[in-house]
């Protein structure tokens, strides 16, 4: 048997750099905390979405999420509006939409700088080893909208691919008896 030790502490580093040049750029084009960037990217493909279940999303407590919907509607990036009874809805401005787009494309910009270092056909290996990861990362229902908090949907997608998270997302609840909705 291979011993692990090695590959996971590389994984463990690569990771961890990737993570910190990602967040990097993301933050500084959002002006805001990693969570908040990670909401603006939420909201800008599931608008609406109430302060507990955006939290949810991102990873935070009700309490947490409320302070940070409170930073974003300070900045501009986002709005309550209210829905029916005492729900109220979290929605994008038009600031804040420019703003999650920005984040994605610089996102985009670091992950790109990073896999620049690999040709072409390790990219393609690459890519089918993290779809692997990917899919063995997801548990249960709702880790699909946690790994994904900071994804760029379209381009998981593009060329006709399948997000391995949305397919494991999917196969999951086929499972467990929830359907596609």
């Amino acid at each position: 048997m291979h011993d692990t030790g090695r590959l996971g502490n590389l994984l463990g580093a690569a990771a961890l750099a990737v993570s910190d040049r990602l967040l990097a750029g993301a933050t500084a084009a959002a002006g805001t905390s990693a969570s908040g960037a990670a909401a603006l990217v939420v909201l800008a493909d599931a608008a609406g979405l109430s302060v507990t279940e955006l939290g949810r999303r991102v990873g935070l407590s009700q309490s947490a999420a409320a302070r940070m919907v409170d930073a974003l509607e300070k900045q501009g990036l986002v709005r309550r509006e209210a829905t029916w009874g005492k729900a109220v809805a979290v929605r994008l401005t038009d600031a804040g939409r420019e703003t999650a787009d920005g984040l994605l494309g610089a996102r985009g910009g670091a992950l790109g700088e990073v896999v620049g270092a690999l040709d072409r056909a390790e990219r393609e290996q690459l890519e089918q080893l993290l779809a692997k990861l990917l899919t063995g990362l997801y548990r249960r229902s709702g880790d699909a909208e946690r790994l994904c908090r900071l994804c760029d949907r379209g381009s998981c997608v593009a060329r006709g691919a399948v997000c391995p998270v949305g397919r494991a997302d999917r196969e999951h609840r086929a499972r467990e008896g929830f359907g596609d909705g």
